[in-house]
C-alpha cells in the first residue's frame, strides 16, 4: 500500500510514501544516515535535490527519515565519486541500478567510458610529470651552477614550452 504525506514549505507538495507509517519505525533521521554513509546531512539533501536520493519521508516533526536501502544508495553514490564518476554518470548508474535486469550492457559501456577518460588523463599526467622532471634539472643545474659562477636567471622561468622567451620590443 502506498501513502501520500503533505510536504510543507513554499510549494506544498504531495510527497509519495510507499512506506506505512508503521514500517517508518525501523527508519533513522538524516544526522545518523550521514554519519553511517561517512556524508554530510548538507550532502545527503543536495543529492535529494538532485533527484539521487528519494525524497525522504518526514515525522510529524518534518525530520526526514531514510531507510537502510538509502544509506545503501548514499554509500553506493559516494562509491562512485570516489571512482570519478560524474553526478550526472551516477544518476545513470542508479537507474540501470534499480531496474536491475538488461542493464549489464549499458553499465559494461559506461565503466569502459570511464576507462577510457582515467586511461587519458593518465597519459595527460604522464606527459606533465616528464616535463616536471625536466624542469627540476633545468633547476638543480642552474643550482649547481651558481657555487661556481654568477647567478643567471631561472632556466624555468625564462622559458616558455621550452623555447627562451623573446623580448617583445
Amino acid at each position: 500500500m502506498s501513502y501520500l504525506t503533505l510536504e510543507y514549505g513554499p510549494e506544498c507538495i504531495l510527497v509519495y510514501m510507499s512506506q506505512h507509517p508503521e514500517e517508518l519505525k525501523s527508519t533513522i533521521q538524516i544526522g545518523k544516515a550521514a554519519e553511517q554513509a561517512a556524508l554530510s546531512v548538507d550532502t545527503i539533501r543536495f543529492y535529494e535535490r538532485r533527484a539521487l536520493l528519494p525524497r525522504a519521508p518526514r515525522t510529524s516533526g518534518r525530520f526526514r527519515l531514510y531507510t537502510a536501502d538509502d544509506v545503501t544508495r548514499l554509500s553506493f553514490i559516494k562509491q562512485m565519486q570516489n571512482l570519478g564518476f560524474s553526478l550526472h554518470e551516477i544518476k545513470q548508474l542508479l537507474d540501470l541500478r534499480d531496474r536491475r535486469r538488461d542493464a549489464c550492457r549499458e553499465v559494461r559501456d559506461l565503466l569502459s567510458a570511464k576507462l577510457g577518460e582515467v586511461r587519458s588523463k593518465i597519459q595527460e599526467l604522464e606527459k606533465l610529470e616528464s616535463e616536471l622532471v625536466l624542469d627540476l634539472q633545468k633547476c638543480n643545474r642552474e643550482l649547481k651552477h651558481r657555487q661556481n659562477h654568477a647567478p643567471k636567471h631561472c632556466p624555468v622561468l625564462g622559458t616558455a614550452n621550452g623555447r627562451k622567451k623573446v623580448d617583445a620590443d
